[in-house]
């Protein structure tokens, strides 16, 4: 087999692997609510337009206690993947990251690579103070990306919808 056909029939299996979902957003921020959580709120609209279901959407503060929390809370609602946005720079108060690295089981660093990537073509060089992350939490996908609508559409639309499907097939094996 060439590697070309191996590489399009690899293609094709992840593009046939979708499926709703249980979906948990959390938005780590120390000034936004539940009602002007815009993030998170378009998260939910994202997911929901790709057939996936929400079991569960909250804001906590960027305190790595509370994002744990928080974590904890979308595994207790059955959630198959988590999306976390907020807190990804590197200010003293950016502390999602840290708060997330160290409970990962299994780290996916192709899509921090890949988010800061696309993120290069929108907004150049400061693409590279984002420390967007995906991983697994027992069992479960989380992504990690910045706050901004724009980083939460971009993340979605580019790298998670498409694969979350053959991501969920995959750490359930």
């Amino acid at each position: 087999m060439s590697h070309d056909s191996g590489h399009q029939g690899a293609h094709v299996h992840s593009k046939g692997a979708s499926g709703p979902a249980r979906v948990f957003v959390i938005t780590c921020s120390d000034t936004r609510t539940v009602e002007t959580d815009e993030s998170g709120q378009l998260a939910e609209r994202m997911f929901a337009a790709g057939g996936h279901h929400s079991v569960g959407r909250i804001v906590v503060r960027d305190d790595p206690t509370l994002i744990g929390e928080a974590l904890e809370a979308a595994v207790q609602a059955d959630a198959q993947a988590i999306l976390l946005n907020g807190g990804t720079g590197i200010t003293r108060r950016d502390r999602t990251f840290d708060a997330l690295e160290k409970r990962l089981e299994k780290r996916i660093d192709g899509f921090g690579e890949l988010f800061r990537m696309l993120s290069y073509a929108e907004i150049g060089a400061a693409a590279m103070l984002s420390r967007a992350t995906a991983g697994l939490y027992l069992g479960r996908v989380v992504f990690s990306v910045p706050g901004s609508p724009a980083a939460v559409r971009l993340a979605l639309e580019k790298l998670i919808l498409p694969e979350l499907g053959h991501m969920l097939r995959e750490a359930a094996r």
